[in-house]
């Protein structure tokens, strides 16, 4: 048979060449690994982006939320995109607007173009990103070989933060910390040219866009998220500040009214009619909010403060990874027996606990006393949460919906994360401007000329005096953040209700989990 007979015989959308699960396995977890590595390989090239194109402390905050605004806003859309559109076209998509965006982002000349990039970057991987699990569903068979690929799909979700921060490290020390997105283009051009190959294309299922629920939702989280961070550089009481929270109440609410409307509602609010599963997006909404700030401040105290290079700050942040893992494999284990309110009850009291430790962060703290101790024992307690809180999103939701839930989730911990960063950088910026006015005194008493002369350039105050303002914020930052992890416990404790028949449907759970 001739190459063009076999060409005519294929099925239409069939990969074109069949046979070969593992390489199609390979292309759809490798997209799960740039989207997720994404979060973290810029998180170590934030002070050198900072340096590069000038921004402010409270202004970098954009470079990780303008990308989880999107990617967070938009994920069920992406999903829903896929079901009816078809997935393969829509992972393609995704993968070459999120290559696209990563080109424009390393090509950054000025901070709009950098945060431009980022939030195409997030609208790609929110379209990339649910096409690439739910491909998994229709390339492999049911049973054994599906599990097999779930669970490799799970470990790289989970594995991709380890990844990148190791990867942005590197490629910032030795490159520049440009190629934090340049890498990620040959390989968006190599899966894009894969997936055809290797990869067939999913049936089309009849429904609508709910394109005005996600541009309320996203437009509005995006308008909050502005009126925090604006508030933190001019003042509760600008107009700007005010405007944006203005809009953010509208959009918000307009989001609310379009849903009880809509015939296929991007966020279906049924989904809130569950007390646990309401507790469980709440509890994500807080641990999240807490977590994206922690680790964005951190990343600035051990670089600016501690003075490590950018390898040695993603070797800094390996031991959580691994703490998280040992928390995640025992709730999967467990949760079977004891059910999810044990864990996140202990998860959350021991997120509490590492960040009301991390608000004693100062100047003179060091590595292991000031961030390794407690980001262990935040970690521990997000470990136990995470597999938890995903099995329990979708526990006793009908087979038709198990994908909306665990959407939900995941686009709760997004927009949850920018929302308490900002909350954070609102704090930050107040706290460090007050520790600012403390020190420029005694700076001006006992620093150099040539310190005083560069002063008057940058009008950032050189270390010491600097390094105290840095801190200072960052330790009353941490109290916010405790303040989020505490809405989590009590939600855990007083709304989380579970019964002998949710027992025995997590018994038999199977399938990914991926937080």
């Amino acid at each position: 048979m001739t190459a063009s007979q076999l060409i005519k015989d294929q099925k239409p959308g069939a990969a074109r060449r069949e046979g070969h699960p593992g390489i199609a396995l390979t292309v759809i977890a490798a997209c799960q690994l740039m989207v997720v590595l994404d979060a973290t390989i810029v998180n170590i090239a934030l002070p050198h982006i900072q340096d590069a194109l000038k921004f402010s402390t409270t202004d970098l905050t954009w470079v990780v939320s303008s990308y989880t605004l999107t990617f967070g806003g938009l994920l069920l859309l992406g999903g829903r995109a896929g079901d009816i559109l078809g997935r393969r076209r829509v992972f393609m998509t995704g993968i070459l607007l999120f290559t696209f965006a990563s080109l424009l982002g390393g090509l950054a000349q000025e901070p709009w173009q950098l945060l431009a990039a980022r939030a195409l970057q997030g609208v790609g991987g929110a379209i990339a990103s649910p096409t690439s699990l739910a491909l998994i569903t229709t390339t492999f068979p049911e049973g054994p070989e599906r599990n097999r690929a779930f669970g490799v799909f799970a470990a790289v979700s989970a594995g991709g933060g380890a990844v990148g921060l190791l990867a942005g490290g590197m490629l910032t020390e030795w490159l520049d910390w440009r190629w934090v997105l340049f890498v990620n283009v040959p390989i968006g051009i190599l899966i894009a040219v894969l997936t055809p190959l290797y990869i067939s294309e999913s049936k089309r299922h009849p429904g609508r866009f709910d394109i005005s629920g996600a541009l309320t939702s996203t437009l509005g989280m995006a308008a909050l998220v502005y009126g925090f961070i604006s508030a933190a550089d001019e003042g509760w009481q600008d107009s700007m500040t005010i405007g944006s929270f203005g809009a953010a109440v509208v959009l918000l609410l307009a989001f609310a009214f379009v849903e009880t409307r809509a015939a296929d509602p991007i966020t279906p609010l049924r989904m809130f009619t569950d007390r646990n599963r309401s507790g469980t997006y709440v509890i994500m909404l807080s641990l999240a909010a807490a977590m994206f700030g922690m680790f964005f401040y951190i990343v600035l105290f051990v670089q600016n403060v501690l003075g490590y290079s950018p390898i040695a700050a993603g070797v800094a942040f390996l031991p959580v990874t691994v703490v998280i893992a040992i928390g995640a494999g025992l709730s999967q284990r467990f949760l079977p027996v004891l059910g999810p309110k044990p864990f996140m009850l202990v998860g959350s009291a021991l997120a509490v606990i590492g960040l009301v430790w991390q608000t004693l962060i100062s100047s003179d703290s060091s590595y292991v006393g000031g961030v390794l101790g407690p980001m262990l024992v935040f970690g521990f307690g997000m470990g136990l949460n995470f597999v938890t809180l995903t099995v329990t999103a979708v526990s006793g939701v009908a087979q038709h919906e198990a994908g909306a839930a665990s959407g939900l989730l995941n686009a709760t911990q997004q927009v949850g994360g920018s929302l308490g960063l900002s909350i954070l950088t609102t704090v930050f910026g107040s706290a460090s401007k007050d520790e600012a006015e403390k020190q420029l005194p005694k700076f001006m008493a006992d620093g150099s000329a040539e310190q005083k002369a560069e002063f008057a350039k940058t009008q950032q105050l050189p270390a010491p005096w600097g390094h105290d303002v840095l801190t200072h914020g960052i330790s009353m930052g941490f109290v916010a953040a405790a303040a989020m992890a505490v809405l989590a416990l009590a939600t855990a404790w007083l709304v989380i209700r579970v019964r002998k028949s949710d027992l025995e449907a997590l018994a038999g759970t199977t399938g990914p989990t991926v937080g």
